[in-house]
């Protein structure tokens, strides 16, 4: 969002008022899968948010929230370690719709 004068220039809302990431939350069909890595490493990689949300801002408060190191990469969220079993309940409450939330439960190995 920028400030320019006070208005969004997305929503055409005063910059207070904007509901710009309010409605790429609502939007985001979200996937959330685990892959393991080198020396069998699990990281929890969580895609498909809308350009308009803050990848780095999102990372940041996953990583807060469960406890675990992590990175916004190429448009996704990598967390350290397997969080699957939390991440639609912590997502939830970050404002995504949990309709929204797709988690797979298999395992993928590393595409490194």
């Amino acid at each position: 969002m920028s400030d320019e004068g006070g208005i969004c220039p997305n929503c055409g809302l005063p910059s207070d008022l904007c509901v710009c990431e309010t409605i790429a939350q609502e939007e985001a069909r979200i996937t959330v899968r685990v892959e393991r890595r080198k020396w069998g490493r699990l990281t929890t990689v969580v895609e498909g948010f809308d350009k308009s949300i803050d990848i780095g801002e999102l990372a940041t408060r996953l990583k807060g929230k469960l406890a675990c190191g992590g990175a916004a990469k190429h448009g996704h969220v990598e967390l350290q370690g397997d969080h699957r079993g939390v991440i639609t309940d912590v997502l939830a409450q970050m404002g995504f719709p949990e309709e929204t939330i797709s988690v797979d439960w298999t395992f993928m190995s590393a595409r490194r």
